[in-house]
């Protein structure tokens, strides 16, 4: 494979250029924090329009051609810088969107004002995903016209509402994002001070299930004990979903032991907040369960409020699934496997309505080759020659099988800036300045070791 002949920068060149960059880099990324970039339906997206326009800046900044595109969904940012004569192209994905922040009353702190507590960031999007994006200009910024390989940034908007039409915009620019290797920073580390390229993530499906019991409501006790009420018929169908072990009992959803890394009882517990004297679900080893085989999870349910609720039986109630697919199992398929499951476990004859919202893909990558022993070298350098861990995540990125199918002979690289204290999605999301620091150094030590490899024969 042909080598670039360009003098690269030194590691310790590039740990300076780095830790000079990191002030502008965490103000700019508390900068990205204060903009409520919500894609969810019913928030004000002229805010994830401020959010793509500031990343376009940022990316301008770093002497990146850049425009911001959108097909149908919310905006995306793409900036391009071409290689030098025998280098690769490295294309560095992240999205700006954020989650909605929930209960307020649950945050500590203004979710939309960055504070710092005890060495961590706390902000919406602090970890998920604005430091990936950071991460990436910290590294283009450490370089500055030294810029050793091609860079391609695609950072989407709309990542945390299913990235409805990323498909269609990685088709339409596949030519511009054509690149040797693929830095997907929207994952994290195995622990703070102990660094991972995720190899494995589920996929997803989300969907609807509604239960009709009767035309209109009728009286509890003139009715109640040969009528059955809708949410109680509901609440039985439920609970045919998971076994008294607490596995997926839906026939027909793959699932599969054989995790290498586990995943010790009590550090599991504490990092996931589970109360005392509450059991884990599940069979086999932790990371079996959150990793290669399927969850199953009610996220809300409508039904009358306890504070509303008459003395009424409940004609219909309708429940919110979410379901994460582990590696081998195919959407369309699961989810007909479920909709057949709640339509034959009806209780009481009961009228089960089963919609679909989305799904995707979950995807198994094989972390082997010089790329990835670029990446591995890269980590064990930035933390201090700690070795990194090949790890899966119970979480799904389905784009992800996307760009293995788009762009086969690339090497997908799963990265990020999140430790298992991070609480993305939660309230009081937040970042560990540290790892953050050293993430930025092992991008920009990636950059200069995929320069070194060459572009592939």
């Amino acid at each position: 494979m042909p080598v670039m002949t360009t003098p690269i920068m030194s590691e310790s060149d590039l740990r300076a250029a780095v830790e000079r960059e990191l002030p502008g880099v965490r103000a700019d990324l508390e900068r990205l924090v204060r903009i409520p970039g919500i894609a969810f339906p019913g928030f004000d997206h002229s805010h994830v329009e401020r959010s793509a326009e500031a990343v376009a800046e940022l990316l301008r900044g770093c002497d990146l051609d850049v425009k911001v595109v959108r097909r149908g969904g919310q905006p995306a940012v793409i900036g391009r810088k071409p290689a030098p004569p025998g280098a690769p192209t490295v294309l560095l994905y992240a999205h700006h969107d954020v989650q909605p922040v929930g209960d307020l009353s649950l945050w500590e702190s203004d979710p939309f004002e960055p504070v710092e507590r005890d060495g961590r960031l706390y902000g919406r999007g602090a970890a998920d995903d604005k430091a990936g994006i950071m991460a990436h200009v910290a590294a283009l910024r450490a370089f500055g016209d030294q810029l050793p390989v091609g860079v391609v940034l695609f950072i989407e908007g709309e990542e945390e509402y299913g990235s409805d039409s990323l498909e269609t915009l990685l088709a339409e620019f596949r030519d511009e994002l054509a690149s040797d290797v693929i830095v997907i920073a929207d994952s994290g580390n195995w622990d703070v001070g102990v660094p991972a390229l995720t190899t494995s993530l589920r996929g997803m499906i989300n969907c609807f299930v509604e239960v009709r019991t009767l035309r209109h409501a009728v009286h509890s006790g003139m009715f109640g004990g040969a009528v059955p009420d809708a949410l109680t018929a509901l609440a039985r169908l439920l609970a045919t979903l998971h076994d008294d072990a607490g596995d997926v009992a839906v026939e027909g959803m793959v699932g599969r032991a054989g995790a290498t890394v586990d995943y010790p009882e009590d550090r599991f517990r504490a990092e996931a907040g589970v109360v005392e004297g509450v059991s884990l679900v599940g069979t086999d080893r932790i990371t079996d369960r959150i990793w290669t085989k399927p969850a199953l999870a009610v996220l809300g349910i409508d039904a009358p409020t306890t504070g509303e609720a008459a003395n009424a039986l409940v004609p219909s109630a309708k429940a919110k699934l979410n379901v994460r697919l582990a590696p081998g199992d195919e959407p369309k398929r699961a989810y007909q496997a479920l909709r057949t499951h709640l339509e034959q476990h009806a209780p009481w004859g009961a009228q089960v309505t089963v919609t679909f919202e989305h799904d995707g893909a979950p995807c198994v990558i094989d972390a082997s080759g010089p790329m990835y022993d670029a990446a591995r070298a890269a980590f064990r350098e930035a933390w201090d020659g700690t070795e990194p861990v090949d790890m899966g995540i119970g979480g799904s990125i389905p784009f992800i099988a996307t760009f293995q199918e788009l762009f086969p002979n690339a090497a997908i690289l799963v990265t990020g800036v999140e430790d298992p204290h991070a609480q993305a999605h939660g309230p009081n999301e937040s970042l560990h300045l540290g790892e953050f620091a050293r993430v930025c150094l092992a991008e920009a030590l990636l950059l200069a070791k995929v320069a070194r490899v060459g572009v592939p024969a």
